[in-house]
């Protein structure tokens, strides 16, 4: 039986509705209207997935009006209100603008560097070296943000298979990334939120228990429906030869990413609130390498759309009226898992992080991977989506890649089984785990 993507889009969005559902805002049956304009927004773009671009900025133009005409912004009513949201909302999107456009031309350098033409040299020719490319997407979003790691796993993966992906094997390859950024506290914006609130580490680490079940999982499976579809080629491009001018250039732009975010975790993590560091760093080494290799500037117009698409559903699910959370426990985390996949991940994560008392691997685990079971769901989905647009396409994301919500689940279980719950207040001092709290509540 096919599924359907509308009604698995309200099924993922409903928690979220039903924590409004008290508010005291216009509504139908207790739901704000923000809500319900909200969820049509999110069915346009399952519905017309051809016009996904249209469909959000046509929806978040709506939302932001109907706010600033009737029930005003959580930083206040009228026009001074919505100039106060965008002051809070600010960071996020440029810092999501520069990477998506520059990640983008960091791809193209990376695939015409040619070391992708030399992998399958290097990887099993049957199945298991797409399992192997998946891994190693795994690892470099550990320390890479998400977005890079998608779209070099997405340039090494064209050129092993010509192109031809299978759609489960796309949405394995955005799994990958979200799962491998989602134990490390540079990995993922979410993760890097906690840090900064004062958790430790070792607390967000514990979510690659999840993580590694997961891709056992669903990165066996994707790799199979790969090897079935398109067999990776056997040998690797004749005379082919790593062009180092262009692989220098993929060094300094990563190298860039990671140090400005580590810089300034280490020295004053405050200034990554106020103005969007790793998106201008990044957008800053490609301009300073660009006498030595100049990018692909054409690439640019078809990755502002993309990073259009993705700000505005960004900016949307900013302006929902979640004042607050379920209580801190494991049921309440598995869900929030689900909602990202539709609601963006950040204001969820701000939100635990002011509620308090969660478990901060669990809840680096289930928004940082959660996002991954739709398309949209996350900025890797997105950009992945940029460069083979036939993932865009909520239907076809979710029956071929199943394999990634069921992964999501076994993860978590195992995660829950081996360590327990622990829930505590993210202020504990530094460097002293707590005592368990609740174990399967």
């Amino acid at each position: 039986m096919k599924s359907n993507p509308l009604l698995g889009v309200l099924l993922l969005l409903a928690p979220a509705m039903s924590w409004a559902a008290v508010s005291s805002r216009p509504g139908l049956a207790g739901i704000p209207w923000d809500f319900m304009l909200f969820a049509a927004v999110l069915l346009g773009v399952a519905m017309f997935h051809h016009h996904t671009l249209m469909v959000a900025l046509g929806g978040s133009l709506v939302i932001t009006l109907y706010q600033l005409a009737v029930t005003g912004f959580k930083a206040g009513a009228g026009w001074t209100g919505l100039v106060g949201q965008f002051s809070h909302e600010w960071v996020t999107l440029a810092n999501l603008l520069g990477l998506l456009l520059g990640f983008a031309l960091l791809a193209d350098h990376f695939e015409k560097c040619r070391l992708p033409e030399l992998l399958p040299n290097w990887l099993p020719d049957d199945w298991k070296g797409g399992f192997v490319l998946l891994i190693g997407v795994f690892v470099m979003s550990g320390f890479l943000d998400n977005i890079a790691a998608a779209m070099i796993g997405g340039s090494m993966a064209g050129v092993l298979y010509k192109r031809r992906l299978h759609i489960g094997y796309l949405a394995a390859i955005v799994a990958a990334s979200n799962a491998g950024g989602a134990g490390s506290v540079v990995g993922d914006t979410t993760t890097t939120m906690m840090w900064i609130a004062g958790a430790n580490p070792l607390w967000v680490l514990e979510a690659y228990v999840g993580g590694l079940v997961a891709l056992a999982f669903f990165g066996v499976i994707a790799a199979r429906q790969q090897h079935a579809w398109q067999p990776i080629q056997r040998d690797d491009s004749p005379g082919a030869r790593v062009e180092p001018g262009r692989l220098s250039v993929v060094a300094v732009i990563l190298l860039a990413a990671i140090s400005a975010n580590l810089w300034f975790n280490l020295r004053d993590p405050s200034v990554l609130d106020r103005f969007p560091v790793i998106g201008a760093a990044v957008v800053a080494a490609l301009l300073v390498t660009a006498p030595l290799r100049a990018p692909t500037w054409r690439l640019l117009p078809g990755a502002l759309k993309g990073s259009l698409f993705l700000l505005s559903l960004v900016w949307c699910a900013s302006l929902m009226p979640v004042d607050h959370l379920p209580s801190p426990s494991w049921p309440a985390t598995l869900g929030l898992g689900f909602v990202s996949a539709v609601f963006d991940n950040i204001p969820l994560t701000a939100l635990a992080i002011r509620q308090d008392g969660f478990d901060w691997g669990f809840l680096a685990y289930s928004v940082g991977f959660g996002g991954s079971m739709i398309w949209f769901g996350s900025s890797a989905g997105v950009a992945l989506a940029g460069m083979y647009p036939e993932a865009r396409s909520v239907g076809a994301w979710v029956r071929g890649g199943w394999h990634v919500a069921v992964g999501y689940l076994l993860g978590f279980f195992v995660m829950l089984m081996l360590l327990g719950w622990h829930g505590h207040p993210i202020k504990q001092a530094p460097g002293v785990l707590p005592a368990k709290q609740a174990v399967m509540k």
